[in-house]
């Protein structure tokens, strides 16, 4: 089993948070005016939006590799549509174009890339998600 963690905590002055794996960092907060958001950062249906797509782009480059296949261009947009409420994601959409060095079709990197997506199947899937309570006092522990 492999396991990654990430961190986030907020950043001082602002309502938003950060967070960060390794020594990679995101923001992350609301629109301008939501619940004391800045328009700081990618709001949470933005980062799942990125997620499917970061995902499949690594993926797409994964296959290519593992057939000899040098991609040159990658496009990918992702749809997330969002209702109820609580506002959940009920759908995404991915639309996917990319083109090789050798100008050979990407269809079966495609296919392959779909097949192996780690985000994309887990979201299928249903990935359980707990929560835990971390601080049962106003102060969070360091660590």
């Amino acid at each position: 089993m492999v396991s990654m963690t990430v961190e986030l905590r907020n950043v001082e002055d602002t309502r938003a948070a950060m967070g960060w794996a390794g020594g990679h960092t995101i923001i992350v907060d609301r629109p301008e005016g939501k619940a004391g958001g800045m328009g700081l950062g990618f709001n949470g249906g933005q980062l799942l939006a990125l997620a499917i797509g970061g995902c499949f782009c690594n993926d797409l480059r994964y296959v290519a590799e593992e057939m000899g296949v040098t991609l040159d261009k990658i496009a990918v947009t992702v749809t997330l549509n969002l209702e109820g409420k609580p506002l959940l994601a009920t759908s995404s959409t991915m639309a996917v174009s990319c083109t090789t060095l050798d100008g050979s079709d990407p269809a079966e990197i495609i296919t392959r890339a779909a097949a192996i997506s780690t985000v994309s199947n887990s979201l299928r899937q249903g990935v359980p998600v707990s929560i835990e309570t971390a601080a049962t006092t106003a102060g969070l522990s360091e660590e």
